[in-house]
């Protein structure tokens, strides 16, 4: 790839500009869960070392670009010190005056977090002069939230264009595990995407068929594509009017050489709720009057054999109804062989989205995967072969 990281800027006695994603939970103005603020400590710790003065640039929420005091940075200024384990200095905007006036009185190796750049409207429609206020204030630009790099806002995009610019630690592996998993990846390669609907995910299986050698559908969206050829699918949830769309999806498959893997067997309830009567039957033989919840156990022998001559595996949504038990059993099992054979060097495994996340971690199998994205919007436009303009303003 063509990014610059740390390792290729000089840094000493620099004002660092780092784009960061401390979005995280609050309740009663206490981070409940500080994760993507620790996510970020290695590139403040490098930029230290180095004898830049850090700089953060960060979004809160969505306050559409007014000043909303519960959406100030503000409030996470403590847990990021703890999480740095050294001072950091707030200041009350992102530009200007009282911006300046922070980092001025910085030595090389402090940190300054600035204010929520969506305060300003001009932040999410990437406004020139806004991008330009902010590249004022620093010698070189650095970006660390890859979560955000699939906006085109004047914080990501439009600042990277005006100062030498490179990725952060965190930036830098995502895009190097996004790289080995879609870029330059070894085969065999296993694509496992589930989730509730074909019709939200349409971009991301046509990009993968035309990359992987496996495609295994799983969730709602494996009942739709059973509709597509001809399968029964009793009360559950699928989206008929999207069949033809899912055939020409098996038909683009096939021609690519892409093996695409539904299920062979399935769970099925009369009610969607956590230990709910069921029953395992073929794929072809659910109840009219029945949903199907989960992959039955023939399923998973067969996505095992799979995973077992895959060299390299991306993973986006759950197989089940994850959340309830006993329809988390596919998924924690997927989930487990591909984490076993990833701790044995088997296998190159590459997660992400919001619901795989919380997946993966339920099955107790998120540490165990070679990486796990923490990046929702961003990581699947990637899977869906979209240029990130976060990702492209640092080529």
């Amino acid at each position: 790839m063509a990014w610059k990281t740390l390792d290729d800027m000089d840094l000493a006695g620099k004002t660092v500009l780092t784009r960061v994603d401390i979005n995280v939970p609050m309740e009663n103005g206490v981070v409940t869960d500080a994760t993507r603020i620790e996510k970020i400590v290695p590139t403040v710790k490098d930029i230290q070392a180095r004898g830049g003065k850090v700089v953060l640039l960060a979004h809160f929420d969505r306050p559409k670009g007014k000043v909303v005091p519960e959406m100030s940075l503000g409030h996470v200024q403590d847990a990021l010190a703890q999480a740095l384990g050294c001072k950091v200095v707030f200041a009350a905007d992102c530009v200007g005056d009282v911006a300046k006036a922070a980092i001025d009185a910085a030595s090389p190796g402090d940190v300054v977090l600035l204010e929520n750049t969506r305060f300003h409207a001009g932040e999410e429609k990437n406004d020139a002069d806004l991008a330009k206020a902010m590249a004022a204030l620093g010698d070189v630009f650095v970006n660390d939230a890859f979560s955000a790099a699939h906006r085109a806002h004047a914080s990501t995009a439009g600042i990277a264009h005006l100062l030498p610019a490179a990725a952060g630690r965190l930036m830098e592996a995502e895009l190097r595990a996004l790289e080995s998993a879609l870029g330059k990846p070894v085969r065999p390669v296993v694509a496992v995407v589930g989730g509730a609907k074909v019709s939200t995910k349409l971009d991301l299986l046509g990009n993968l068929v035309s990359k992987v050698d496996h495609l295994v559908i799983g969730g709602g969206m494996a009942n739709t594509f059973l509709v597509a050829k001809g399968t029964e699918v009793g009360k559950s949830l699928a989206e008929r009017d999207m069949a033809e769309t899912a055939r020409a999806i098996m038909a683009k498959a096939g021609a690519a050489g892409c093996t695409i893997h539904l299920p062979l067997d399935v769970v099925v309830a009369r009610e969607f709720k956590a230990g709910a009567a069921n029953e395992t039957v073929a794929v072809d033989a659910c109840p009219a009057d029945a949903m199907i919840l989960d992959a039955g156990p023939a399923t998973v022998a067969a996505l095992e054999t799979v995973f077992a001559d895959a060299k390299t595996l991306i993973w986006n949504g759950p197989l089940g109804a994850f959340e309830i038990e006993p329809f988390d059993t596919a998924t924690n099992a997927a989930a487990r062989s591909v984490a076993a054979l990833t701790k044995a060097g088997k296998l190159v495994s590459v997660a992400g989205g919001g619901d795989t996340v919380a997946a993966l971690n339920k099955a107790g199998a998120a540490g165990d995967f070679s990486f796990i994205s923490t990046a929702g919007g961003a990581f699947l436009e990637w899977m869906e072969g979209k240029e990130l303009p976060g990702v492209a303003a640092l080529m």
